[in-house]
């Protein structure tokens, strides 16, 4: 199972600084001029988890294997790309195949870096490309309900849903309302992903400031989070310059110094690769042996059966049981054999929903 976050924006915000951290790679050309990215740039990254390696000690595994996000580097977007202007239609098109928008934000003053409005204001930044997303949406919708009333006449039970759900959603739109603000019931939610709407996808505001201001934010920084707790979004504070410098060091150690040098705990990468987590609304489960500790990937709320599929569709079609100890006993009573004794490993069925960190053994015939 894969997920992915697009890294979107205005041209020359940071947002292919950022991608080349994110994946520490120089795959992404990073320059000071507009549409510098073309052809969106892909990379994998594993989302740092702290209790891999603590399983990990515990089974004695021969190695560990993190999950992984995919962060893709869409080109940059300008006012009227609803409208097919600059690289309008193939960055319309790239953000469909993504499952979240992670949004750069230019929050920094740098008069080497032209910005594209001329402007330093992320607030408007954040406005443009929200509002050219909402245009893309609303004329992608409104050429859908004549046909879908046409079916809906003809006595079609899922055009007469869908009808329902565009309406709702070009309501919305039409008052400024982008489509993941819009009211869809859980029987809905099948029909109204298939719509593959723009601003449907959950959102990361990414506030890419100058070095002085990575450890605690500005002015330009506060603003987003503000934005961002009236919408019921996050926001995160990085400077991409950091992020690049510290992911061409290769001594762990050196890395430190260098954030601790900067104010920093960690590195702002971490903060938003797990927000991107949070952001997708994704759990872990674990499986874990001699050979290896593995970290898998779910959405909330998902079966035991879905959680097996995701290590291979076998497992799902022949699903009989999952042994499963939760995290906190696994290490509480090192590892499997204690949990076993103090009767803390359950015997879970077809229904049973996959808590964050539980460490699974499925049982299944083919």
């Amino acid at each position: 199972m894969g997920f992915n976050c697009g890294i979107v924006g205005l041209p020359n915000v940071g947002k292919s600084t950022l991608f080349n951290a994110l994946t520490a790679t120089a795959s992404a050309e990073a320059a000071n001029f507009p549409f510098c990215t073309i052809e969106p740039n892909t990379g994998r990254v594993a989302v740092p988890d702290e209790r891999l390696a603590i399983i990990s000690a515990i089974t004695k595994s021969a190695r560990i294997v993190p999950t992984q996000l995919e962060f893709v580097d869409i080109a940059g977007l300008v006012r009227g790309a609803s409208k097919g202007e600059g690289l309008g239609n193939k960055f319309l098109a790239n953000i469909r195949e993504v499952d979240a928008v992670i949004h750069v934000l230019r929050c920094f003053e740098d008069e080497n870096v032209t910005h594209v409005e001329g402007r330093i204001d992320p607030i408007g930044d954040a406005e443009t490309v929200e509002t050219e997303l909402m245009l893309a949406d609303l004329e992608s919708l409104e050429k859908r309900v004549t046909p879908l009333e046409k079916k809906a006449r003809g006595g079609d039970k899922d055009s007469r849903q869908q009808l329902a759900i565009v309406e709702r959603v070009l309501d919305g739109l039409r008052q400024g309302i982008p489509a993941r603000k819009v009211d869809i019931a859980v029987d809905e939610l099948k029909a109204f992903r298939a719509l593959q709407l723009l601003t449907s996808k959950p959102v990361l505001y990414v506030c890419n400031v100058d070095e002085d201001a990575a450890a605690n934010g500005n002015a330009h920084s506060s603003r987003v989070a503000e934005m961002a707790g009236r919408q019921g979004a996050e926001s995160v504070v990085i400077s991409a310059q950091i992020e690049e410098e510290v992911s061409g060091l290769e001594d762990e150690t050196e890395k430190t110094e260098y954030l601790e040098s900067m104010g920093l705990q960690e590195t702002g990468l971490a903060r938003v690769i797990r927000a991107g987590y949070r952001l997708l609304d994704l759990i872990t489960f674990f499986t874990s042996g001699p050979k290896e500790t593995r970290a898998w990937t779910v959405y909330r709320n998902a079966r035991a059966p879905q959680a097996a599929g995701v290590i291979h569709t076998d497992f799902e079609r022949g699903f009989i049981k999952a042994e499963t100890i939760a995290y906190r006993d696994f290490v509480d009573l090192n590892g499997e054999q204690g949990a076993k004794d103090a009767g803390k490993m359950r015997q879970e069925g077809k229904e049973y929903i996959v808590v964050d960190g539980d460490i699974l053994l499925f049982k299944f015939n083919v």
